[in-house]
């Protein structure tokens, strides 16, 4: 089973009202999936360590931040793996493995969806810009 402590929230958008603060339980989840980013994550993990059903973690997390936990989580993950594929010298694998839990075909799949280009286009792209006009 998946041992959680809390943590700090990275940023994020909330949906409450200004000045009201998020929900500590929604800011716990945030803090689990910052922490586990590269780990299998379930709804039903992560409902039962705020002492929430799933079905009510998908409610107040939506709520909170406009979508589901698990769309929540996969955003991280493509802003986690393109933040590497700027910045390491990481092989795309090595990428990909340090940031999704899932099926290497999915991540490029997910990830093409997200940034219009496959994660090796990416990097290159980046690269290119990067290194200035004049080649």
């Amino acid at each position: 089973m998946l041992q959680v402590k809390a943590t700090a929230s990275a940023p994020h958008e909330s949906k409450a009202s200004p000045g009201s603060a998020m929900d500590p339980r929604v800011e716990r989840v945030i803090g689990i999936m910052n922490e586990h980013l590269a780990d299998h994550l379930s709804e039903q993990n992560m409902s039962r360590s705020v002492n929430l059903s799933p079905s009510r973690l998908r409610q107040l997390f939506k709520k909170e931040t406009g979508v589901s936990p698990m769309r929540y989580v996969k955003g991280l993950r493509m802003k986690r793996a393109a933040t590497l594929l700027r910045t390491s010298f990481l092989t795309v694998k090595e990428v990909i493995f340090q940031s999704w839990s899932g099926d290497v075909s999915h991540f490029v799949r997910d990830f093409k969806k997200e940034y219009g280009l496959t994660p090796s286009e990416f990097r290159l792209g980046n690269k290119t810009t990067s290194k200035g006009a004049g080649e």
